[in-house]
């Protein structure tokens, strides 16, 4: 018998509702899992249009932006950041700037590789990450009391609800910034 004139079950080369039924899943079912989303997270965060640099005891190695104007390379050089010429650091000659303003320096893009004495990263560091967030607590812990309030005798006249007030006076050492 001709193929053409055969009848098809499939009516006409439609597939079996019930195959469809099955394909079909709950949105539930395409979403990413926990795992997958902190994955996707940190390769979102990570350098990786950037080379890796190797560590160079007693320095801090990052990438600046030569197009940032709030964060500024001149802004860096005054806190003491200084470019790495492609001379310091082997296997990254293909990095080198040809000409220009930084010619010499390592480059990847629009970014300029710079160094930072590790004493003054830990300084810097230390200050914005540690010290200015220790103030901010005392700022804190000063207005929950300035509204609980007092009496006459100085005797409390309530007291902050919550656990974490309790320990936000506990010491916290300096870390050390990588």
């Amino acid at each position: 018998m001709d193929d053409r004139i055969k009848k098809s079950l499939s009516a006409g080369g439609r597939e079996n509702r019930a195959n469809l039924d099955a394909s079909r899943e709950s949105p539930e079912n395409q979403f990413v899992s926990a795992e997958e989303r902190r994955k996707m997270w940190k390769d979102e965060w990570t350098q990786s249009a950037l080379p890796n640099v190797p560590d160079v005891p007693g320095w801090h190695l990052c990438w600046l932006s030569t197009t940032n104007s709030y964060d500024s390379i001149d802004k860096r050089i005054r806190l003491g950041y200084m470019p790495v010429k492609s001379d310091e650091l082997p296997g990254f000659e293909n990095y080198r700037v040809k000409a220009g303003e930084q010619t010499g320096y390592i480059a990847c893009n629009e970014m300029l590789l710079y160094k930072l004495p590790m004493d003054h990263y830990q300084e810097i560091m230390s200050h914005f990450h540690h010290e200015v967030p220790l103030e901010e607590t005392e700022k804190i812990r000063r207005n929950a009391e300035s509204q609980v309030g007092r009496d006459s005798t100085g005797k409390r006249l309530g007291q902050v609800e919550g656990e974490g007030l309790g320990e936000i006076d506990k010491p916290i050492p300096a870390p050390i910034f990588r």
